[in-house]
């Protein structure tokens, strides 16, 4: 198995339309050979002061697949291509970080 978070960043105030997009592509990546889990996150506020907030303009994917080729088969997939012709508009960037457990 193996964890990825992707840390989308939005332009200012586009993230509420971005989040649609991903809502409606869910079902179809859930669908797919090896996905273990796959949903977006935000900032939840609380008091505990280490905590890293990423802001208003940011979503993280937390993904899980059964294996590399998985989630490399999972970014080839067509509607991949479509959602992220969709998306385009809103995305400023994205960092991506592929873990394994330790």
């Amino acid at each position: 198995m193996i964890h990825v978070l992707a840390t989308i960043e939005v332009h200012p105030g586009h993230r509420a339309a971005f989040l649609r997009e991903f809502h409606a592509l869910m079902p179809l990546v859930h669908a797919e050979h090896g996905c273990l889990e796959y949903a977006p996150a935000v900032d939840c506020p609380t008091s505990i002061p280490v905590q890293a907030r990423l802001g208003d303009d940011a979503v993280t994917i937390i993904e899980k697949w059964a294996d590399v080729p998985a989630l490399e088969a999972h970014l080839k997939a067509p509607h991949m291509a479509n959602y992220r012709v969709k998306v385009k508009p809103f995305v400023k960037g994205v960092t991506l970080h592929v873990l394994q457990p330790a």
